[in-house]
């Protein structure tokens, strides 16, 4: 609570500033104009970026293969789409960042940490047992189970070891 009380309070405060400065800068028609057009241009390229990543989706699930990236994708876009449509030069900027592909691979890669920073996870193979068939390729299917350890209690000493997979190809 006390984090999106500080975005609802911090954010405004921001934008009033830069509304001042640049209004004094460029006047307020310009200002104005220019809070439209980042709205207007965000808009088509949220639109064209969006149908970018529901044709690969759509691909991805023709080749039975989950579309996790564009879903993580499609879900910045709907951020920035939401960030570019809200007047204000902060969170146009914001907004156009989660634009770029480097910038939103390198937040989902920070937020999964986050996500997976209190987790414990165990992989399994599908397929032919050990030894009987090729240790690379096969059906691609992988078998998981995951367990939310964030709120549990760390034993004293504990190096944080049981948030590693083992060493080895994952099999059990």
């Amino acid at each position: 609570m006390p984090v999106l009380f500080l975005i609802f309070l911090v954010i405004p405060i921001i934008e009033i500033a830069l509304f001042i400065q640049v209004g004094e800068w460029i006047g307020l028609w310009p200002t104005l104009a220019s809070i439209l057009a980042t709205a207007l241009i965000g808009s088509a390229i949220v639109r064209r970026q969006g149908m970018q990543t529901l044709a690969r989706a759509r691909q991805s699930m023709e080749l039975n293969q989950m579309p996790v990236r564009e879903a993580a994708t499609g879900l910045a876009l709907l951020v920035a789409g939401f960030l570019l449509i809200t007047p204000g030069f902060f969170t146009d900027t914001l907004g156009f960042l989660l634009l770029i592909p480097a910038v939103r691979g390198t937040l989902g890669a920070w937020l999964a940490g986050l996500f997976l920073a209190g987790a414990r996870v165990q992989v399994f193979r599908a397929g032919p047992a050990p030894g009987t068939g090729p240790r690379r390729g096969g059906d691609g299917v992988i078998d998981g189970e995951f367990e939310d350890l964030t709120d549990q209690p760390q034993p004293p000493g504990s190096d944080n070891a049981s948030r590693h997979l083992p060493p080895g190809d994952g099999r059990p």
